[in-house]
């Protein structure tokens, strides 16, 4: 009996559920979202620029546990856009878009994103799914965004992007 009871107690606090993770940052009392991977590897965030006002697309790959940024499309190299590729990168214009890919993949552990307290858009795209950010998670607060195995203590502890009602 003390071997189930000691498996079960091991079984709920390994990480072991793949997930997106949203935690806030600059609290003391951080509030976890997180979204269940399956398997598609492929994510975008997509977000209109607050200054020339067009959709801009960052399109990422899950790799175990880091996240590799691959490029970005956008339709305006004003302010704050590239309009030219640097080291390691390649600039392509085409029917209206910029795509700038890096020629190796640019490898993040984690990011940090704004949700901020303008109007425009930002999703979170991940299959066939658009997450409205904005709506799903607090305007004004910063969040770390990475990939993780949580643990089935963390799933119930955090909020699931899926089940949030904005």
């Amino acid at each position: 009996m003390f071997v189930f009871i000691l498996i079960a107690v091991i079984f709920i606090f390994i990480p072991f559920i793949p997930a997106f993770s949203f935690t806030e940052t600059r609290t003391d009392s951080p509030v976890s979202y997180y979204l269940l991977i399956n398997e598609e590897n492929n994510f975008q965030i997509v977000f209109t620029h607050t200054i020339h006002k067009t959709d801009v697309i960052e399109n990422y790959q899950i790799m175990d546990s880091e996240i590799l940024l691959q490029s970005m499309e956008y339709s305006d190299v004003a302010i704050g856009m590239p309009s030219y590729a640097e080291k390691g990168q390649t600039l392509i214009y085409k029917e209206g878009t910029y795509t700038l890919s890096n020629d190796e993949p640019v490898v993040l552990p984690h990011f940090t994103l704004f949700i901020g307290d303008v109007k425009d858009k930002l999703y979170f795209k991940y299959g066939l799914k658009k997450y409205d950010l904005k709506e799903k998670l607090e305007k004004g607060k910063s969040y770390k965004v990475e990939v993780k195995k949580l643990s089935l203590v963390e799933v119930m502890k955090g909020v699931n992007l899926n089940e949030r009602k904005p």
